[in-house]
């Protein structure tokens, strides 16, 4: 059953990317735009409230509940990954930190040969997607559809943390998002007046009553249709009916690093030792498709103190509760506006680094795990993660069924590298947890644990433990020339080798910028639509 006429664009995916280019492609009304989400609306209350993360990562609602392989790294364990399941994708249940990276990331893609992808290029991008509360300026912009915001709170723990920090010569820093983002600061997240600011919030909602737009939900994408080595349309199940769409000009997979993947493998691109065995006729033999996944490891030490309040002690208390809601509900203030993670600690895991190649998220709370209780003791949670890791993993489907969960290895620590750095992230957090500042309130390490001694082995193996995954998969359809056999987009984010086709999302990272992902991920948004336009006009 064909979907009435056929469409301009079809837009897969309405996350982050994918509100964002179909808010751009659909500005013209000559173009007639079809934006599919696998998800539902975003009307549920903790889609809205920041603290609402709690609630919605591992909640099959919102979450897609996919989980990796056991890792070797981690010592056997497998990680669950969340994925946001709804519109706004996981800028819907995200940690809503606003992070570009470093100037440096961005001028590396532009080493390996990606034309137009450095630092100046797409510093002009981040600023034109901002609505920033700093307002116009050289770094940030004023207008867009990006809201960012200062926290609406602070706490006094986090404040000796930053002042720890500084006594390791870290240098204080109102903003990370310069091009250099050393330094030791509070958070700045993507809030207005104390509710998440979701892409869908930013680019969708102000434009679902465009004409020449459709939005489509509850939309599973089973392939994309290939006619003459040219995509012209997709396939997918919705209300249990077989629909197809036809693309005039082009269709663009925005489902993200693990969505994108699938849709490609399921469609016959990718490569053929994977799809074969599964009865997959292969299009593209295209190898790197689902390979090269990145993503950010933290190593979670979780820390006891005494006489300074952590929110511990106000979660587990029903007075304290009730006044974190009054609180929320008169001034939209207190814990429930907190992202997951407020203060922020950029810097070098040793001497020799070029640049900050590790960041702490820190947290005046700690938990076992999502989705458990707070401790009962007060302790806050000190995270480092390496920004620049050199293991690499990959994604592959497991079944042609398109409601098959895919397998998910991201290969932590498989690297001397990654292996070094995550041993002297915990040595430079006990370092850090050891400064004066932090004195009189006692830190004692409850994760990993005294026992756990400073030697290289012990570190490793203490990482392979207690690491966790901070939620940034990219990189699974690298931008890449023409002659790199890895390379699945090219500079313009079109697949190399088919027509019709282009990818936006964060799994066109050729290497994953250094810091949360999310921004990075809309400016590749609004960057590419931008292209598709201009590709357009001379066709």
């Amino acid at each position: 059953m064909p979907l009435e006429g056929n469409f301009d664009y079809i837009v897969v995916g309405a996350g982050t990317a994918g509100c964002i280019v179909a808010n751009r492609l659909s500005a013209d009304p000559r173009n007639r735009v079809l934006l599919l989400e696998a998800g539902g609306t975003d009307n549920w209350i903790w889609f809205h409230i920041p603290v609402g993360y709690l609630f919605a990562i591992g909640n099959p609602r919102s979450d897609w509940m996919f989980k990796t392989e056991p890792e070797a790294g981690l010592n056997g364990r497998a990680l669950a990954y969340p994925r946001g399941k709804v519109i706004g994708g996981s800028s819907a249940i995200n940690a809503m930190i606003t992070m570009r990276g470093q100037a440096a990331d961005y001028d590396h893609w532009r080493q390996l040969g990606l034309g137009g992808w450095g630092w100046d290029d797409v510093l002009p991008v981040f600023r034109s997607l901002e609505d920033h509360f700093m307002g116009e300026s050289d770094h940030h912009g004023a207008g867009g559809g990006w809201r960012v915001e200062a926290p609406r709170l602070s706490w006094k723990v986090l404040d000796a943390v930053a002042e720890a920090a500084t006594q390791m010569g870290v240098p204080r820093t109102g903003d990370f998002n310069t091009g250099d983002n050393e330094g030791v600061g509070y958070f700045h997240v993507n809030q207005s007046r104390g509710r998440r600011w979701s892409s869908a919030r930013g680019f969708l909602t102000p434009v679902r009553g465009r004409p020449n737009l459709r939005v489509e939900t509850g939309v599973l994408v089973e392939k994309l249709i290939v006619a003459d080595n040219k995509v012209t349309g997709v396939r997918f199940t919705q209300g249990g009916q077989s629909i197809e769409a036809r693309a005039r000009g082009e269709v663009v997979l925005c489902a993200g690093s693990i969505g994108s993947v699938q849709i490609l493998h399921r469609s016959g691109i990718g490569p053929h030792d994977w799809l074969a065995p599964l009865g997959i006729e292969t299009v593209l033999d295209r190898q790197g498709v689902g390979k090269n996944l990145q993503d950010h490891l933290q190593q979670r030490c979780i820390y006891k103190v005494e006489g300074i309040k952590t929110l511990n002690e106000t979660y587990h208390s029903l007075i304290g509760r009730a006044l974190m809601g009054l609180d929320y509900a008169v001034r939209r203030r207190g814990p429930l506006t907190m992202a997951p993670s407020q203060l922020g600690i950029f810097m070098r895991s040793r001497a020799g680094h070029e640049r900050a190649n590790i960041q702490f998220h820190v947290q005046p709370l700690s938990l076992d795990r999502f989705g458990e209780p707070l401790h009962r003791f007060p302790a806050i949670t000190v995270a480092a993660c390496n920004l620049q890791p050199t293991s690499r993993g990959m994604v592959r489907i497991a079944s042609s069924a398109p409601d098959a969960a895919p397998r998910i290895a991201p290969h932590y620590l498989t690297t001397d590298d990654d292996k070094t750095v995550a041993a002297d992230a915990i040595r430079v957090t006990r370092r850090l947890m050891g400064q004066p500042a932090l004195a009189p309130y006692h830190p004692q390490e409850f994760l990993p644990g005294p026992r756990v001694g400073d030697d290289e082995a012990s570190l490793i193996r203490a990482a392979g433990d207690v690491g966790t995954t901070i939620f940034h998969p990219v990189g699974t359809a690298k931008m890449g020339r023409a002659d790199d056999p890895a390379a699945v987009t090219d500079a313009r984010l079109r697949v190399h080798g088919i027509a019709g086709l282009r990818v936006i999302d964060a799994s066109v990272m050729p290497t994953i910028t250094s810091g949360n992902t999310n921004m990075p991920t809309a400016m590749i948004a609004a960057k590419g639509a931008a292209m598709m336009l201009q590709d357009a006009q001379t066709r």
